[in-house]
């Protein structure tokens, strides 16, 4: 066993954002949609306790979904 699987990391990865009042929330149903601030051809950003790290894009096959990585984003950056 590697010293490193003890290390425990949090990752995010953010397809987009938004900013809707509560009470939408609170009002949606099943199904609902909420538009984000991106794009379909923007990139999805990889965090890594909490600094960005990676830009990718979202892959969908069949039900599965996964990231490719495109970027590696240098240290200073995000």
């Amino acid at each position: 066993m590697s010293v490193l699987e003890d290390i425990s990391i949090e990752m995010s990865i953010v397809l987009g954002s938004a900013q809707i009042p509560i009470r939408q929330i609170l009002k949606m149903s099943r199904g609902a949609m909420i538009p984000l601030d991106c794009g379909h051809d923007d990139p999805t950003l990889v965090y890594v306790n909490n600094k960005l790290v990676a830009k990718g894009r979202v892959l969908v096959n069949e039900e599965q979904m996964s990231l490719e990585v495109t970027e590696m984003v240098k240290r200073g950056r995000g």
